[in-house]
């Protein structure tokens, strides 16, 4: 089969997955408020170039409101307002995006290190004029000292509970938080993390149910509290590398002048 053959066999599958988009349920309105529209115009990319990109499968397009956007979005009840948050492997914008859309307040960064990706999110972010969204392309593991501290990490189960707060809790301020988006294991995972997650600095750890009256069966959130030393000395160590490097630039670009 040629390229082209492959392309039209793409572009039909993401049509008719495109034609599978329920409509939106009725919890959606009060969910996305005044973003409502948006939402609706980020189910119909997610359903139509989403899956042409093969960023979502078409199998996940029946489901996609409350499985994906619905799900995603309840995370909001336990974040405060005025937060920095950062979606950890962001992908498609899940749940970085349904955040955005269901809460003005936050600011976000959707961090994921694939270009393709990345380039989908732009287009989103840009179409849906999400002002409190920023894409940052990038492995979280490099972005240590790099990216300004956050408040609250996300993510949605796209690593066992142990090797995402590797990955998320150095990104934290002191005393932030990483809450992830976990399936009916949730509680296992976080027993066998205990240990690990001690020594990435995390002081309190509990899981929480959320999205009562929105979505059935309920959203299962694991929530992880740093203390004052967010990822432990591995990650203190890095930050004070990419301190050193960030002033050595300085200097050099000061000295050129």
């Amino acid at each position: 089969m040629g390229s082209t053959e492959r392309t039209v066999l793409v572009t039909e599958a993401a049509a008719e997955a495109a034609a599978e988009l329920p409509a939106p349920p009725e919890q959606a309105q009060a969910v996305f408020g005044e973003r409502f529209a948006d939402a609706v115009r980020y189910a119909e990319l997610l359903a139509d170039a989403g899956v042409r990109r093969g960023l979502i499968g078409p199998r996940e397009v029946p489901r996609l409101w409350e499985r994906h956007l619905l799900n995603c979005a309840v995370l909001s009840e336990v974040i405060p307002r005025d937060m920095t948050v950062c979606d950890v492997g962001s992908g498609a914008g899940l749940p970085g995006i349904p955040l955005a859309l269901a809460r003005p307040d936050l600011h976000i960064t959707l961090l994921e290190p694939l270009l393709r990706r990345t380039t989908f999110l732009d287009e989103v972010v840009k179409l849906l004029s999400l002002s409190n969204v920023t894409v940052v392309r990038g492995r979280a593991e490099e972005m240590v000292g790099k990216l300004p501290p956050v408040d609250v990490v996300t993510a949605r189960a796209v690593a066992p509970l142990e090797r995402l707060a590797g990955w998320g809790l150095p990104l934290l301020r002191p005393h932030g938080e990483m809450t992830v988006l976990k399936g009916d294991t949730a509680e296992e995972e976080l027993k066998a993390a205990r240990a690990a997650l001690g020594r990435l600095g995390a002081v309190e750890t509990s899981v929480v149910q959320v999205g009562d009256g929105v979505v059935d069966p309920l959203s299962t959130v694991v929530r992880v509290v740093v203390g004052e030393s967010p990822g432990g000395v591995r990650a203190a160590t890095r930050r004070a590398k990419a301190a050193r490097a960030s002033r050595a630039a300085k200097s050099t670009g000061r000295r050129r002048h």
